[in-house]
C-alpha cells in the first residue's frame, strides 16, 4: 500500500504523528446488552492505542470484571484482536453488575485501575453503562482520596492517576440513544429482521397469509419503523406513535383493501414496547386475534427475540465501529482535566464528539415525553434520522382517496440508468407513490435512455409497485445507452406524453455490496478483485470492513516497490499468530499490475509462510436482495426527490407552461458530509473526472490511512476534522436530514 506524503512545515492541518500515547494506559470494556460490531470497536481501540504508543487493556465481563480485577483486566496485543472483526457479540464479555452501582464496588474498580496505571477508559454500551461511567469519573478524585486514607495506594499513585478520562461508544441494537444517527449493532439487527421478513414473505404469498412480526424495542421503535419501511409493511406499531382510537377498524380496512388489490400477503410489524393512546400494551397475539376475528385471514405470529442480536456484523457496523474506535482513542489522547466525558457519534457520514451527559439527558427526556403522552415531542427529541423515517413511512403507508389527492396537471416520469444497483426498485416504488400522493400522473420508462427514445413509456399506478422494495436489480430495466445521440427522439417522446419532470435513478455505476469470507483457514492470503470501474470506494470501504492488509485503487497510484513492501509486511505478520491475510484490488487500479500478477507475486514471495487464493467477485456484487440500508436509503432519497420535483414544478409553472431554464431545475441529490444536498448538475462538471467516471475529490479517501493503521502500517493520518467537542442540537437545521 503506497504511503502518504508527510506533512510540510507550512501545513496547518493536524496529523496523528503529533499525538502520542506514550506513558498512557487505555482500557476498553463492553457493558450491557451485546450488539454486533462491538468487537470491531474493541479491535480499533486496541490497535489505534498500540499504534500511538499507549498500553491497552481488555476489561473482561464489563463492569463486573473491573470490580473483580485479577485476570479480568489483561493487557492486549496487536495479535489478540486478529480475526475478531467478523465475529458477532463481544468476545471480551459483558455482564450486568449490581456491585458497580454501589460506592464500595466503584472503590474496588478504582483500585484495580490505579494498580495498572489506567486513567483512560473506553466504554462500549448503552445509556445505562455510559451514565455509570460518567458517575465513576465524577467520583474519581474522592475514590482516590479514600483509597489513600485506607493505605491501599500511596500519594505518588494518587498523584500520577489523578485524572480519569472517559469516552463512550453506543452499542445498542435499538438505536435508542440521542445524538447519533446510528448506534453500533442497529444495522446488523435490521439485516436479521429483513432476512426473516424476506423468508416469511415467500411462504405468506404461497398461502395468502397475514404475518405479525414482533421485533425488539421496548422503549424505541426504530427497528420496527425502519423494518416496515424496508419491507413495505402494511402496518407498524411503535411506542413513539400510538395509533388513534379506532385503529382496529382502520387497520382491518387497510388489510382488506390490500387483499382486494390482489396483494396475497399482509405484513404487520410491532415493536415489543408498542402501546395505544391510553398507554395500554399492544401485543402481537392481540393483533393476530383481531385480524382473525374481524377478517378471518389465516394469521401467524413470529417473535424474533434474540435472533436480532446474533450473527455476523454487517459491513456498515464494522466500518461504523472501526471509525468510532479510532475516534475514541483520539478523544482520549486530546482530553484534559476540563474535558467532559464524551460519546463518539455519527451524524451524516461524519464522526463527531458530543458531551456524554447531554446525550443521556436528552435520551431520558424522550422517555419522559412519552410517559406524559407528548409523542410529537418524543419523536422530535429522537433526532432528524428518526423523524425522517417516520415522515417517509407516513407518506408511503397511506393510500389517499381520489378526493384527498391534490389536483395536478403534471406528468412525471421515472427511469433507471447505468448499471443495476441494489435499492433501485425501492427508490422507484417510493417515487411513484409519493408522486401519486402529490397529485401527479406517474410514468415508468423501461430500459433507460434506450427505452426512452424508443417510446417504452407507460403510466404506472400505486399497486404496480407493490412488493418492489425487497427486489434486487432493476425491475424497470436499465441499459448503459447514453442519451446524446437520441436527444431529438427523447424530446419527441416527452412531447407525446407531456412529461414535465424526469427522475433519473442511477448514473455512474454504483454498488454497495461486498461478499467474501476469508476466515477459518490456515495461513492463507486471499487476493480479491472488486468492481467499481475506476472508483476505489468498494475496495477501500470493503477493505476497512473486512480488515484488509492491502487495498489497491486507481485514486492512489502504486508501483512495484509498494507491492514488494506490502508483501514483506504481510509475510512478517503471517509469521506470528495471525493466520489470515486479505488483499483487495479494484478492477481498474492499474493496467499492468493485474489481479493475476499480484496473486503470482504474493504466492511466490510468501512461499513457505502462506499460500494464496484469488477470487474475482464480478457481478455477484450487484446481485441479490438489497440490504436494509439500501432499501431505506432508496426509499427516503426518492421521496425527498419527488417532493423537490413537486415544489420546482409549481415554482416554474407560469401561464400554463413549465419554464425550466435555470440551472436549479436539473439537480443531483446526494449526501455531503452531514446534509442531503440538491446540487445543480451544471456545477458538477468542474467536480467530475468524466474520462474515469469518478468525482475529482472523494470523501472516503480520508478513511484510507485508517485502514492502513489498523493493518499495522506506519502512515500519515489527517485528523483535522477530529477534536471538536460539539453540543447536542435539539432542533437540527432542515438541510441536515440524516438518511
Amino acid at each position: 500500500m503506497a504511503g502518504m506524503a508527510p506533512p510540510t512545515r507550512q501545513d496547518t492541518r493536524k496529523f496523528i504523528e503529533n499525538l502520542t500515547g506514550t506513558g498512557k494506559s487505555i482500557a476498553v470494556l463492553t457493558s450491557g446488552g451485546d450488539a454486533q460490531g462491538m468487537n470491531a470497536a474493541v479491535r480499533a481501540v486496541v490497535r489505534m492505542g498500540i499504534y500511538v504508543g499507549a498500553k491497552v487493556y481488555f476489561i473482561h465481563e464489563g463492569y463486573q470484571g473491573m470490580v473483580d480485577g485479577g485476570a479480568n483486566i489483561k493487557e492486549a496485543t496487536w495479535e489478540s484482536v486478529s480475526s475478531m472483526l467478523q465475529v458477532g457479540g463481544t468476545v471480551i464479555g459483558s455482564a450486568r453488575c449490581k456491585e458497580f452501582r454501589t460506592h464500595e464496588g466503584r472503590l474496588k474498580a478504582a483500585l484495580n485501575l490505579v494498580q495498572r496505571g489506567i486513567t483512560n477508559l473506553c466504554v462500549i454500551g448503552g445509556d445505562g453503562s455510559l451514565t455509570g461511567a460518567n458517575l465513576f469519573r465524577e467520583e474519581w478524585s474522592g475514590l482516590l482520596e479514600e483509597l489513600q486514607q485506607q493505605g491501599l495506594i500511596d500519594e505518588v499513585a494518587a498523584s500520577s492517576n489523578s485524572e480519569l478520562h472517559i469516552v463512550g461508544m453506543v452499542g445498542s441494537i435499538d438505536n435508542d440513544f440521542c445524538g447519533t444517527d446510528m448506534t453500533i449493532g442497529t444495522d446488523s439487527a435490521l439485516h436479521r429482521i429483513i432476512e426473516v421478513v424476506d423468508a416469511i414473505m415467500t411462504t405468506a404469498q404461497s398461502h395468502q397469509r397475514t404475518f405479525v412480526l414482533e421485533v425488539m424495542g421496548r422503549h424505541c421503535g426504530y427497528l420496527a419503523l425502519v423494518s416496515a419501511l424496508a419491507c413495505g409493511a402494511d402496518w407498524v406499531f411503535i411506542p413513539e406513535m400510538p395509533p388513534e382510537d379506532g385503529w382496529e377498524d382502520s387497520m382491518c380496512q387497510k388489510l382488506s383493501e390490500n387483499r382486494d388489490y390482489k396483494k396475497r400477503l399482509n405484513i404487520i410489524i410491532v415493536a415489543e414496547g408498542a402501546i395505544d393512546s391510553h398507554n395500554k400494551s399492544i401485543t402481537a397475539d392481540y393483533i393476530k386475534d383481531l385480524v382473525v376475528r374481524c377478517l378471518g385471514f389465516d394469521t401467524r405470529v413470529t417473535i424474533l427475540g434474540h435472533v436480532q442480536r446474533g450473527g455476523t456484523p454487517s459491513a456498515f457496523d464494522r466500518i461504523l465501529a472501526s471509525r468510532m474506535g479510532v475516534e475514541a482513542v483520539l478523544a482520549l489522547l486530546e482530553a484534559s482535566a476540563n474535558t467532559p466525558a464524551c460519546v463518539v457519534s455519527l451524524v451524516g457520514n461524519q464522526a463527531v464528539r458530543l458531551p456524554l451527559m447531554e446525550c443521556v439527558q436528552m435520551t431520558q427526556e424522550v422517555q419522559k415525553a412519552m410517559d406524559e403522552k407528548k409523542f410529537d415531542e418524543a419523536v422530535r427529541l429522537r433526532g432528524g434520522s428518526f423523524e425522517n423515517n417516520l415522515s417517509t413511512y407516513r407518506l408511503l403507508s397511506y393510500r389517499k382517496s381520489d378526493s384527498e389527492i391534490p389536483n395536478s396537471s403534471f406528468n412525471v416520469a421515472v427511469m433507471n440508468v447505468g448499471a443495476p444497483a441494489a435499492g433501485m426498485n425501492a427508490a422507484v416504488r417510493s417515487a411513484v407513490r409519493v408522486g401519486i400522493t402529490e397529485g401527479h400522473k406517474m410514468f415508468a420508462v423501461n430500459d433507460g435512455f434506450e427505452g426512452f427514445y424508443k417510446g417504452q413509456i407507460k403510466e404506472i399506478k400505486w399497486g404496480d409497485v407493490g412488493g418492489w422494495t425487497g427486489q434486487g436489480g432493476s425491475l424497470l430495466g436499465t441499459k448503459r445507452t447514453l442519451p446524446a445521440k437520441h436527444l431529438d427522439k427523447i424530446a419527441e417522446q416527452m412531447r407525446i406524453h407531456n412529461i414535465t419532470a424526469l427522475l433519473v435513478i442511477g448514473g455512474f455505476e454504483t454498488c454497495d455490496r461486498i461478499k467474501q469470507s476469508a476466515s477459518g483457514t490456515k495461513r492463507r492470503v486471499f487476493i480479491i478483485e472488486t468492481m467499481g470501474g475506476y472508483c476505489g470506494y468498494l475496495a477501500s470501504v470493503g477493505g476497512l470492513a473486512a480488515g484488509a492488509d492491502a487495498v489497491y485503487i486507481y485514486e492512489e497510484p502504486f508501483d512495484i516497490r509498494d507491492l514488494q513492501s506490502n508483501v514483506e509486511h504481510l509475510t512478517q505478520k503471517m509469521k506470528t499468530s495471525i493466520q489470515r491475510g486479505l488483499v483487495l484490488r479494484n478492477e481498474s487500479c492499474n493496467e499492468n499490475f493485474t489481479t493475476d500478477f499480484i496473486y503470482q507475486l504474493y504466492s511466490e514471495e510468501g512461499r513457505g509462510v502462506f499460500d494464496c487464493r484469488k477470487n474475482v467477485l464480478g457481478h455477484m456484487q450487484q446481485g441479490g436482495a438489497p440490504s436494509p440500508f439500501d432499501r431505506n436509503f432508496g426509499t427516503k432519497i426518492a421521496a425527498k426527490a419527488m417532493q423537490w420535483i413537486t415544489k420546482t414544478l409549481k415554482d416554474s409553472y407560469k401561464g400554463g407552461k413549465v419554464f425550466a431554464n435555470s440551472e436549479e431545475t436539473a439537480c443531483l441529490l446526494g449526501m455531503r458530509r452531514r446534509a442531503m444536498v440538491f446540487q445543480p448538475v451544471s456545477q458538477l462538471r468542474d467536480e467530475t473526472d468524466f474520462v474515469h467516471r469518478i468525482p475529482k475529490e472523494q470523501w472516503w479517501l480520508k478513511l484510507r490511512p485508517l485502514m492502513k493503521i489498523l493493518a499495522k502500517y506506519k502512515t500519515s493520518y489527517d485528523v483535522s476534522d477530529s477534536g471538536q467537542l460539539e453540543h447536542v442540537s435539539r432542533v437540527r437545521p432542515k438541510a441536515t436530514d440524516a438518511i
